[in-house]
């Protein structure tokens, strides 16, 4: 049986303390700590979706504004993910998911390409900039899509393809990004090294 593909990472800033403990190879268990109970929630079912064990512990200065611990959350998740991840081989490398959450669907694509970049789409009249679920600001969701994509070297493109409710927005892109992952870090015994025509990624 292969090893399973865990990794830690601590990382420590003047702006916040991030631990995260990840389990690619798990069941969907969760400990998440982040002072932010939304974004607790929507890590929450991260997890629970992408079926990885994963805990989170994150001090931040969210007396300031939630900025900082969200965005530096994306990257030690990023980061950890990679490593877990190892030398790639046998992954499947691409993912894929529509999420229905209610009446919002989200569209969510991604490709462990190791090369970082994140396309968002969202219709106009969805201005994340003056939206907010409870007091967690919408924005803050491409913040943390961003560092994440580009510490896992991930080229990822989300898709809003419509909503009209706020919550159910963000949750549908997390669950979304979850089932895209769940999908793309799967080995395949077909998939002989790394699974590039480069023998790269």
């Amino acid at each position: 049986m292969s090893k399973k593909r865990q990794a830690r990472i601590h990382r420590v800033t003047g702006e916040t303390d991030i631990f995260v403990n990840l389990t690619v190879d798990g069941g969907g268990s969760s400990k998440i700590a982040t002072g932010i109970p939304f974004f607790d929630h929507m890590l929450t079912l991260y997890a629970k979706h992408a079926l990885f064990d994963l805990e989170i512990k994150a001090k931040g200065d969210i007396h300031v504004d939630f900025h900082h611990t969200v965005e530096d959350t994306g990257i030690v998740l990023g980061q950890a993910l990679i490593k877990a991840l190892g030398d790639k081989k046998g992954l499947v490398r691409y993912g894929n998911f529509h999420l229905p959450m209610d009446e919002t669907l989200v569209r969510v694509a991604l490709d462990f390409s190791g090369r970082p970049l994140l396309v968002w789409n969202a219709p106009k009249s969805f201005n994340l900039n003056r939206l907010k679920a409870g007091d967690f600001p919408a924005q803050l969701t491409i913040e943390f899509l961003r560092a994440f994509a580009q510490e896992a070297g991930l080229t990822l493109h989300v898709e809003v393809l419509y909503s009209s409710e706020t919550h159910h927005l963000i949750e549908a892109v997390f669950k979304g990004l979850a089932r895209a992952l769940e999908q793309a870090v799967r080995r395949d015994p077909r998939v002989k090294g790394i699974p590039s025509t480069k023998g790269m990624l």
